[in-house]
């Protein structure tokens, strides 16, 4: 469940750019500075983020059993 809520949000919406694309482009090229911005980068990545600490969390796991 949480992988498929990470990848819609991480997707949405589809058109015209994904959120999550458009705000990377704009933290590289610096225009990321309005609050809304951040908090809409930070609303997008998160679910991924969280996807990939649990991720690595279950092979670690894995690995000293």
């Amino acid at each position: 469940m949480l992988l498929l809520l990470a990848t819609w949000l991480a997707v949405a919406p589809v058109v015209p750019e994904p959120h999550l694309i458009e705000k990377w482009r704009m933290l590289f090229s610096g225009t990321l500075y309005r609050a809304i911005d951040i908090f809409d980068l930070f609303l997008h990545t998160t679910p991924l983020a969280v996807v990939v600490l649990k991720g690595w969390r279950w092979i670690e796991g894995r690995r000293q059993a």
